[in-house]
């Protein structure tokens, strides 16, 4: 689903050690081939008011955004296998301000011209539940909604409870209706220490939260005891230590029987998994987490 001003992508430079190229959004960035990072971003097309005008004129919902082909070809075998299926959506402060318009750009916007930020954040909501308002019309139903919307960084927050409350939630609000109106549930993705959000995302309906970044200040033991009967955690397994099998062993002992306790939770890491990690790692690690996590 694409959900873009649909800006011309293509590769600007080639190497033997990166890639530089335009995206949808109009995002010039570079990708790095042997070593695995994020994107360094170069530039933006969106870098005001006007050019945002640009681009939301060509934010039109229209069927030929929808991969209908992979739908057609995917979906009944996802559900005969009985697969949980998530509509993944595009909206929020982190697709703004790091794929989009720029970090610094949008952290001064929203103290500067909050309107416009608003806006952006509306607009990318809007085109996504009318797309995945056709996906269901159509007979493609989902399970649950997921989104990444970044609000944290190591140790803080990108901006302030009040801030969060005036901007940000009434859009994280009108997702999590829309998605309960289907009767399907809400997953969110938000790196770094989000801990002062995670009741008032409660408030508005979330039903799930990823990842629960340990390094940047998230307990996962602590958040489970306190919100555990109303919050599915998914995540929060220190990404730091699985290159240490033995350190995420005795992590895993700890965490995971107290996140099991009355079900809700999902195992997974709290970030990227390191690449010095192999495939015999991974089985060893999984078949520790089904064993920690089994109910007797």
């Amino acid at each position: 689903m694409d959900n873009s001003p649909r800006y011309e992508a293509k590769v600007v430079e080639e190497t033997e050690r990166y890639v530089i190229q335009t995206t949808s959004w109009g995002a010039t960035l570079k990708n790095w081939k042997h070593a695995g990072s994020v994107p360094e971003f170069l530039d933006f097309t969106i870098v005001n008011r006007d050019r945002w005008a640009e681009a939301k004129a060509r934010m039109t919902p229209s069927r030929d955004r929808i991969n209908w082909e992979v739908l057609e070809r995917d979906y009944a075998k996802c559900r005969e296998r009985g697969d949980w299926i998530l509509a993944h959506m595009w909206f929020g402060f982190d697709a703004t301000h790091s794929w989009e318009v720029g970090t610094e750009r949008v952290l001064m916007a929203l103290m500067t011209d909050p309107d416009w930020c608003v806006d952006m954040f509306e607009t990318s909501l809007d085109l996504n539940t009318r797309l995945l308002d056709m996906v269901w019309d159509a007979g493609y139903e989902f399970d649950a909604v997921f989104w990444a919307d970044d609000m944290g960084f190591k140790n803080n927050q990108f901006f302030s409870l009040d801030t969060y409350r005036a901007l940000l939630k009434p859009i994280h609000k009108r997702a999590m209706d829309w998605a309960h109106a289907k009767g399907v549930y809400t997953h969110l993705h938000s790196c770094g220490n989000i801990n002062p959000f995670v009741p008032e995302l409660i408030e508005i309906g979330l039903d799930a939260l990823n990842p629960l970044e340990v390094k940047a200040g998230m307990d996962p033991v602590a958040l489970k005891r306190q919100y555990g009967d109303r919050l599915v955690f998914h995540g929060g397994i220190n990404a730091v230590l699985w290159s240490d099998l033995e350190a995420l062993e005795a992590e895993m002992r700890v965490v995971v029987p107290v996140m099991k306790e009355n079900g809700g939770y999902i195992f997974a890491s709290d970030h990227s998994v390191p690449e010095n990690v192999g495939l015999e790692d991974f089985r060893r690690i999984a078949d520790l987490a089904k064993e920690l996590g089994a109910y007797d």
